[in-house]
C-alpha cells in the first residue's frame, strides 16, 4: 500500500496522490510531501524512489530490509535506518519481532518505506490529520514525531518484561521449576535483542542531534537530543533488566542447590542412621541359630534383647550426636 499527503500552509491536506505529481509536488518550498510505504512489492516502489533521485545504493539499502539502524548523509537527504521491536509473551515463551523502518528525509518531503504496520508512524499520521501544526514545523520536525512515538514505543515492553521478572523472582523462592529457567532465558534473549537495537539507534540519534546537516534546522537539533536522551534512559533501564534477570536466575541456581543439598542431607542422614544398624544385624544375624561350635550363649534371649536394644538405642544416640555438631 502507497499512501501520501501533502501540505501547504492555509490549505486543505491533499491525500493519496498520484506517484505522477511527487516530483512536482517537492519542487514547491513552501509544501511538505509525506509518502508512506507499506508492504509494497519493490518493484512498485524502485520506480517511484528513483523519480525522487535517490542514490541506487540507498535505494537497494531500503528494499532489501536487512540493516542495523545507521544514518546516511546524501547531501540533499538523509537515509536514516531504525528499528522497532515488538515484544509479546506467549505462555513460558516471548514472541519477539523486530522489524526495519526506512527513510528519506529531504527539505520538504518525508519518504517512510516498512513492510509491516507500525503503530509509530500510525499515530503520526493520524496526529497530522488532527493538527496541522505537526506538519507546520516541517520535514525535519515531522522526522522528530516519528522517531519520538517509535522510541516510545519501546515502553510497553519494557514494562512488561519489568513484570514479568517480578513474577519469576516470586516463583523462584515458592515454586522453582524448569518452566522458570525457560521463562528466565526468554527474558534474557528478549533483552539482548532490544540490546543490540538501541546502542546503534542510540548513535544514529546522537548525530542527529549533535551534527550539522544541510535538510535539518539547528534549532530542531534539541528535538532529536531529547530522543536521544530517552534512548539512553532505555538503554539503561535494559542494562537494569538484564542484571535483574542474571540475579533471578543466579538466585535460581542457588535455590536449586540448597534444595538438593537438603535433600542429600536427609539420605546421608538416613543412610548414616541406618549404616551400623546393618553391621548389628549382619553380624549378630548369623549367630541366632544354633551354632556347632561351644558359642551357644550367643543365641540366649538374654543377648538377643542387648541387640534389640542396641539396635533402637544406636540410631537415637547418633542422632542426638549429629544434632549437638549441628550436622542436621
Amino acid at each position: 500500500m502507497i499512501r501520501s499527503l501533502f501540505y501547504v500552509s492555509g490549505e486543505a491536506i491533499r491525500q493519496d496522490i498520484s506517484p505522477k505529481e511527487f516530483t512536482e509536488l517537492i519542487q514547491n518550498p513552501q509544501g511538505l510531501l509525506w509518502v508512506d510505504f507499506i508492504n509494497e512489492p519493490p518493484e512498485n516502489c524502485r520506480p517511484i524512489l528513483e523519480d525522487f533521485k535517490f542514490h541506487y545504493l540507498a535505494i537497494n539499502d531500503a528494499l532489501q530490509e536487512t540493516h542495523v539502524p545507521k544514518l546516511d548523509d546524501w547531501g540533499e537527504y538523509l537515509y536514516i535506518v531504525l528499528n522497532y521491536m515488538n515484544a509479546e509473551e506467549n505462555g513460558e515463551t516471548w514472541n519477539t519481532e523486530v522489524d526495519e523502518l526506512d527513510i528519506f528525509l529531504g527539505k520538504n518531503y518525508v519518504v517512510t518505506h516498512h513492510d509491516h504496520q507500525i503503530s509509530a508512524i500510525d499515530e503520526t499520521w493520524a496526529a497530522c490529520h488532527r493538527d496541522e501544526r505537526n506538519l507546520q514545523a516541517g520535514a525535519d520536525h515531522l522526522l522528530y514525531r516519528i522517531t519520538d512515538n517509535l522510541v516510545a514505543g519501546y515502553m510497553p515492553a519494557v514494562e512488561k518484561i519489568d513484570s514479568a521478572i517480578d513474577q519469576i523472582e516470586d516463583q523462584v523462592f515458592d515454586r522453582p521449576s524448569p518452566k522458570t529457567l525457560e521463562r528466565l532465558f526468554g527474558l534474557k534473549r528478549v533483552l539482548i535483542a532490544m540490546r543490540r537495537i538501541l546502542l546503534p539507534q542510540r548513535e544514529v540519534l546522537n548525530k542527529l542531534a549533535r551534527d550539522d546537516y544541510k535538510v535539518i534546522d539547528p534549532k530542531d537539533r534539541v528535538f532529536f537530543r531529547d530522543i536521544y536522551d530517552h534512548l539512553v534512559r532505555l538503554h539503561d533501564l535494559n542494562e537494569s533488566l538484564r542484571d535483574l534477570v542474571g540475579g533471578a536466575l543466579d538466585t535460581y541456581l542457588s535455590v536449586i542447590n540448597n534444595r538438593m543439598n537438603e535433600v542429600m542431607k536427609t539420605l546421608t542422614i538416613i543412610t548414616t542412621l541406618f549404616m551400623p544398624l546393618t553391621f548389628v544385624t549382619g553380624f549378630f544375624g548369623m549367630n541366632f541359630f544354633e551354632p556347632l561350635g561351644l558359642l551357644k550363649g550367643w543365641t540366649a534371649t538374654q543377648v538377643f534383647y542387648v541387640v534389640l536394644g542396641i539396635n533402637v538405642l544406636l540410631p537415637i544416640g547418633m542422632y542426638i550426636w549429629m544434632r549437638r555438631r549441628t550436622w542436621v
